[in-house]
Formats: structure tokens, sequence, C-alpha cells
């Protein structure tokens, strides 16, 4: 038996071994898959592509039918405050994205290769991708950060693909607002993250136009006091990618 034949037989007997003792789990549900299926089973893969699937709105990111547009907004979006100029989804905060975006925020960050890619495929699905300078995660607070130990939108920020923009962590948290899911309404949502960002003394972002990156969109209160904060520091547009646009049916 030559080289090759033996280095061939040496990775299968490997294969072997690691599919005896490590079978292939579904990154996120844990069901048993083949190893031929990219990390995940055939049911998440299906939920993935119907949360994806829908038109939406390009200026709050909620569901909407492009034909139900008016000048860019949707009914339920024109006539507010919104500081953000344009918004990019990956999908609708449900099913198994949902439990992905959980998991992704309580340790699992080995869940942001999948992550990521769905961020990827909404960046470059955008209007605005030519447009990005500077990609912003949005921040935690540093006692938050300690705690978790990361910050998962810098992480998914750092698995986002351009040819240009870089990302910055000159938008800081200065203030430990409340959890946003505890607030009971969208004001009062505004008013727990009303002056809880800041821009770093020295770092402002003027004349550019600057991509915000947040794991779930609600009520868009913490992305619109982010964006107001940077047009604050100069930036001359501000965009927003989110892997999940959660409270499609009501305000």
């Amino acid at each position: 038996m030559n080289r090759a034949k033996l280095k061939r037989a040496g990775t299968f007997a490997l294969q072997s071994l690691n599919q005896l003792f490590w079978p292939p789990v579904c990154i996120n549900c844990r069901e048993s898959i083949c190893e031929t299926d990219k990390s995940l089973c055939t049911k998440c893969w299906q939920e993935l592509s119907t949360c994806a699937a829908g038109d939406y709105c390009p200026r709050c990111g909620r569901d909407a039918s492009k034909y139900g547009l008016l000048e860019g907004a949707c009914p339920d979006c024109q006539g507010r405050e919104i500081h953000f100029d344009q918004i990019a989804r990956s999908g609708v905060y449900k099913d198994a994205l949902q439990q992905m975006i959980l998991s992704f925020k309580k340790g699992r960050t080995e869940l942001d290769s999948t992550l990521g890619s769905l961020a990827n495929s909404a960046l470059q699905g955008s209007t605005f991708y030519n447009d990005v300078e500077l990609f912003v995660p949005v921040p935690l607070h540093w006692s938050r950060r300690l705690v978790r130990g990361y910050n998962q939108s810098l992480v998914l920020a750092k698995r986002l693909n351009h040819a240009t923009a870089k990302i910055s962590t000159d938008l800081v948290r200065i203030r430990r607002t409340k959890s946003q899911p505890m607030m009971a309404s969208p004001a009062a949502r505004a008013r727990n993250v009303a002056g809880a960002f800041a821009v770093r003394y020295g770092h402002d972002f003027t004349g550019r136009n600057v991509c915000l990156v947040d794991d779930i969109k609600t009520t868009g209160a913490t992305l619109n006091e982010c964006a107001r904060t940077l047009k604050q520091a100069g930036a001359s547009r501000v965009f927003a990618l989110v892997l999940a646009v959660a409270g499609q049916k009501t305000a």
C-alpha cells in the first residue's frame, strides 16, 4: 500500500473513531446530525430560513411589505424620531434564531460563526454596505462585561466581512442601566437608556458613516440613543445591523 492510500486509510479511521466517541450534534438544539449537516439539524435550518424570510422596513426593521412603504418607511415608524438612518436585519426574533441568540449571550460564543454568517448576509444585502466606514458594537457597561466576560456585539462585529470598514470601540456605556426586557413600554425603555452612552474623549466621529452592531432590536431605544450620541459626536450617517428584530405585533 502506497503512502497516499495509507494516509487516506488513517484519516478514515480517525474520522470513524471521532464519530463513535463524539457523534456530531446540532450546535443549537443538540439533536444528533450527520457530518454533512454543517452544524445545524434540518429543523433548525428550516426555522432559520423562516425567520430570515420576508420583507421588512429599512427604517425600523419590522415586518413590512415593500409595497406598503411610504418614502422608505412603514406606517408603524412614520412620524417617529429615529436617529439611525437605515437598518438591516438577519431575521425576526423567534424559533431557532431566538434560541441561538439567547445561548450566544449566555456563554456559547462558539455560535459566533453561524450567527456571523447570518449577519454578513444581511449586511451584504443592505443598501448601505458600500457606505460603511466604521462598525461600532453597542457597548455593555463595564460591570456587565466583567460578569459576562465578553460583549456579544463586539464578538459579532469581529465576524463581519468588509473590504475597508474597521471596528471602533470608542462608543462606551457610562451608566449601568436596567435590563431593557424589564421595561414595560417603549417610553420606559427610552428613559432607561437616555444619556447612558458617550464617545471617548478625543475620538470624535466627524464626517464618518457608522454602522452600529447589536444582537436584538425591540423598540429600538438602545440603537436610537447610540445613534443620537454618535451624531452628536459628528457622525454623518448612522446605520444599524442586528441579528433579529423582536416585537413584530405590537409597537
